[in-house]
């Protein structure tokens, strides 16, 4: 199923999502769309498959009501797995997913985040990806067209509006590398 990924912990990280997700059946949806997308991008990482499929499983669980602290669900959900001992680098990476630190800065949460070291790197960008080009429901979109579809729902006066002039074009960038790195692995 997962190929050379761990099931182990990405079995883990399901459990979690499906068990604090249980009341959000949409973003249970999203959120099982998105492993489904981190497990078709883990080939071109060749290193720590089961980190990135893990985290793609985990990245939303801050929306759960029994989670949710501050309200923005990459801060509650890095600090919930924290608290239950998951590895320092996947409580990151769902921290800095999608470009938190964008958000983060207009929520006045930078500092907060700033507990989890950000990553820069390919399996970084591949958890972005996934999500950006998951839709709610678990339905597969373009980038552009998740972005457009997130500033509709939060709203032009949303802190994810605010933050979109720095946010969009990482969101596109971060797309670029990823999508230039599926047709490097596919040569």
């Amino acid at each position: 199923m997962y190929g050379t990924v761990s099931t182990t912990r990405v079995d883990q990280a399901r459990r979690v999502a499906q068990l604090v997700l249980a009341d959000l059946p949409e973003r249970w949806q999203h959120s099982a769309g998105v492993a489904e997308r981190a497990e078709e991008l883990a080939g071109t990482l060749g290193e720590d498959p089961d980190v990135l499929v893990a985290a793609a499983w985990l990245h939303d669980i801050g929306y759960a009501d029994s989670i949710r602290e501050t309200g923005f669900h990459p801060l509650d959900g890095a600090r919930y797995l924290d608290d239950h001992g998951w590895p320092p680098r996947i409580s990151a990476l769902v921290a800095h997913h999608s470009g938190a630190c964008f958000v983060a800065e207009a929520r006045n949460l930078q500092e907060a985040l700033r507990a989890f070291d950000r990553e820069e790197s390919p399996l970084a960008d591949a958890l972005t990806y996934a999500d950006q080009t998951v839709g709610p429901g678990g339905r597969r979109m373009l980038v552009q067209q998740r972005i457009s579809d997130m500033l509709r729902r939060h709203g032009p006066r949303s802190p994810n509006a605010a933050a979109h002039r720095l946010r969009g074009p990482y969101l596109l960038a971060v797309a670029h590398r990823v999508e230039s790195r599926v047709a490097a692995a596919c040569v």
